[in-house]
């Protein structure tokens, strides 16, 4: 099984982003399935029906979310949609809107994607995403229904990010961070055939701190003083993934490929 996942994509600029790579992409990498992170896809904090359908029209077969996908006047509708292809956390408290993993046919094979976000130094309390895996793992039977998973794991702390990868090595197919919008060098296939990175990073505007506007970033920083901080403009655009290859019968990581371009 071949898979291309996008960390964060944010805003219009990352939208147009994937619009533009996918395609090529396709034909480069031929993936059976293409997933990406959308809780920033609405200019840039949340989500949104426009937003969603021009990613879905873009390639993105699966969404998968973290801390801001219940933002957007509808966000509650749309994760209560069964028929959309959107997750958010599975650790969000068990009110929340929406679904936490779900299965998928890629390929002809049964994809397993699992969303989860970390504890440390988040904004919200949530519950344990060890126990919330554990928990679906269990309900997976021991890959009786899916042996190939991937897990998007929503992570404010490297630590923290590198813990869930060793903890769930051989147990699915690749741990993949997001939540930074930085990419790390770390892409590895762990002892037991889990594919992991720390951060895929993020798809939008190039000259931009984490796809917002420089400036007023700086005066935000400089000063301590609330400043509205909107998505910056693009072209340029950086666009960052990860190419899978999955064993399509053990279902553990073949290969893993950090990609990163820059768009002029």
């Amino acid at each position: 099984m071949k898979i291309l996942f996008f960390g964060d994509v944010f805003g219009r600029p990352g939208r147009e982003a994937l619009a533009k790579i996918i395609p090529e992409w396709k034909k480069k990498f031929s993936p059976d399935i293409v997933i990406a992170n959308a809780e920033n896809i609405s200019h840039g904090a949340g989500i949104s029906e426009n937003a969603i359908r021009e990613i879905q029209e873009a390639g993105v077969n699966i969404m998968t979310g973290g801390n801001h996908s219940l933002e957007g006047k509808n966000a509650a509708e749309l994760l209560n949609d069964i028929s959309l292809p959107l997750l958010r956390p599975e650790n969000f408290a068990d009110r929340s809107p929406g679904r936490g993993f779900g299965y998928f046919d890629a390929g002809g094979k049964k994809l397993l994607v699992i969303n989860l976000i970390g504890q440390a130094h988040m904004r919200q309390h949530y519950d344990s995403p060890w126990t919330a895996v554990d928990r679906i793992l269990k309900e997976n039977d021991g890959g009786e229904k899916a042996k190939h998973i991937i897990v998007d794991w929503h992570v404010d702390v490297t630590a923290e990010k590198m813990a869930m990868g060793w903890y769930l090595d051989g147990k699915v197919s690749a741990v993949l961070g997001t939540h930074a919008h930085t990419p790390t060098a770390d892409e590895r296939i762990l002892p037991k055939g889990t594919a992991f990175i720390s951060d895929v990073g993020m798809s939008g505007p190039h000259h931009s701190i984490i796809g917002q506007e420089i400036e007023a970033n700086l005066q935000r920083y400089r000063t301590n003083l609330p400043t509205k901080v909107d998505v910056a403009e693009a072209p340029p655009y950086e666009i960052n993934a990860v190419f899978l290859e999955l064993d399509d019968d053990s279902g553990k990581a073949v290969i893993i490929q950090r990609l990163r371009n820059i768009l002029e």
